[in-house]
This record gives C-alpha cells, sequence and structure tokens, in this order.
C-alpha cells in the first residue's frame, strides 16, 4: 500500500522501515480494530477507542452554531453502523464523494444530486471495501431539506450533522457505541492515511457508478 502524507509528523519520518512496516501492520488496540485505510502515531497520543461525542459546528455563511455527533467505531460494526445512519437523512438524498488520492490535485468534491437512497445503498455496498479501506476516500450523504447530513470521512469517522441527533445517538447506542465525554480522536494527533493505486481504480469506478462528474466546490451542510 502506498502511504499518503499529509498529516504525517516527525515521529513516523524518522522510524527505521522495518519498525514503521511493524507500526503499520498493527490493526487491534484491545478490542478496537481499525480498518486498513488510517493508522495513529507512532506514540499513540491518541490510542485508537470507540465510542461518539457531541462537538459543535460553525457555519461560515450563515454564522450559526450548532450541535453534532462524532463517532468512532471498530472494524466490525462500522459499515453496518454507516449505512444504518444514512436511514436518517431521508429517501431521496444528494451524495458528495471525498477524494486525495492525487497529491497535486489536492483534495476534491465530487456532488451527486439527487439519488434514491436504496439505490446509493445498492451501489456502495459493492463498493464496502474501497470506503472502509482507502485511507484517501470519503463520502457525504445529506438532504438540504431537512437539513441533515451523515459523513463517513477518510479516517473512517461518522459524523453527523443537524437534525436527527438523538435517533443518531440511539442507532449508536444499538451497535454499543456509547458516549465518551470529551473523547479524543485520531484526528486530534499525529495519524497516517493508507491507500493504493487498486483503490484509487475502485474509486474512479463508483464514482462512474453514482453518475458523477469531478467537481472542486461542496457547500455541504
Amino acid at each position: 500500500m502506498n502511504n499518503n502524507d499529509h498529516s504525517l509528523g516527525n515521529s513516523l519520518h524518522e522510524l527505521d522501515d522495518d519498525v514503521f512496516e511493524q507500526h503499520l501492520s498493527v490493526s487491534c488496540y484491545g478490542d478496537f480494530e481499525l480498518t486498513d485505510a488510517i493508522r495513529p502515531s507512532y506514540s499513540l497520543d491518541v490510542r485508537p477507542l470507540e465510542g461518539f461525542d457531541y462537538r459543535t459546528y460553525h457555519d461560515k455563511k450563515t454564522h450559526i452554531t450548532s450541535p453534532i455527533i462524532i463517532a468512532s467505531a471498530s472494524r466490525e460494526k462500522l459499515w453496518d453502523l454507516f449505512m444504518d445512519l444514512i436511514e436518517i437523512t431521508g429517501d431521496e438524498v444528494d451524495v458528495v464523494l471525498e477524494a486525495s488520492h492525487n497529491c497535486m490535485a489536492g483534495h476534491i468534491d465530487i456532488h451527486r444530486e439527487g439519488i434514491d437512497l436504496p439505490v446509493l445503498q445498492s451501489i456502495l455496498i459493492d463498493h464496502e471495501e474501497l470506503m472502509l479501506n482507502d485511507g484517501n476516500t470519503g463520502i457525504a450523504v445529506l438532504n438540504p431539506e431537512k437539513p441533515t447530513e451523515v459523513q463517513f470521512d477518510d479516517h473512517k469517522l461518522l459524523y453527523i450533522y443537524g437534525v436527527g441527533l438523538d435517533v443518531a445517538a440511539e442507532i449508536l447506542n444499538s451497535r454499543k457505541v456509547f458516549y465518551r465525554k470529551n473523547m479524543r480522536f485520531i484526528t486530534q494527533a499525529e495519524h497516517i492515511h493508507l491507500s493504493s493505486e487498486e483503490f484509487e481504480q475502485q474509486f474512479h469506478t463508483l464514482k462512474q457508478a453514482l453518475g458523477m462528474e469531478d467537481s472542486d466546490s461542496y457547500d455541504g451542510y
């Protein structure tokens, strides 16, 4: 696998090759299993952990601040949890694919409006391996009319915005992902994203399946 070093810090760069590869091979921390998309810092400044917490989101356009949920779940329940959570967005949704495979192009967002949720779910099921294990791919499913958004980002964290946070918390609890006050997430310390050329090709296949065109703008929730 290729490593995407946009979030590497000095400590990972300083490891010799054998130690670095050994660190990448570790996916389990206690009962928590990471996907193949992400690895924490060697010093484990933030140890991977399951749970969710509330944060606030500030809309730069409206200047409105609203609560959001951020959740981290172990690999064996992460995909089913995501599929459960997007049910709260509605029967017809917008989709944004987020990618950073091309370092020169940076992060891109590709937007598709108006797709039936069951159709989206069927397409995503065919690309479960990509969505779980590619550290350069993320997705947001949103309904601007509610407004509600569920984001499954390239760190394989789940973000829930807008209305429906109570329902989202119930879904998380039902999957035994529980509230942790002041929880720290892998994004809050040094970490590394993992990807491959195969995943990049799978991303383009997913993009085509969703009938998407490249775009560099996204005005989500």
